[in-house]
């Protein structure tokens, strides 16, 4: 195997595992963010009934 054939298999790879780590970031960003808005959401309708 020429070394510009391992360069380019290894660039290949790199590129796959980046693109997997990316997406995997934006998944976990936009469920914590849903997560987040519905606690709030949950907090604010049960203000009601919290006595001081």
């Amino acid at each position: 195997m020429e070394n510009g054939e391992k360069i380019y298999k290894t660039m290949n790879v790199t590129g796959v595992i980046s693109m997997t780590a990316g997406i995997i970031v934006v998944v976990v960003g936009i469920v914590t963010g849903v997560m987040a808005i519905v606690s709030g959401a949950m907090l604010m309708s049960q203000k009601k009934n919290v006595l001081f």
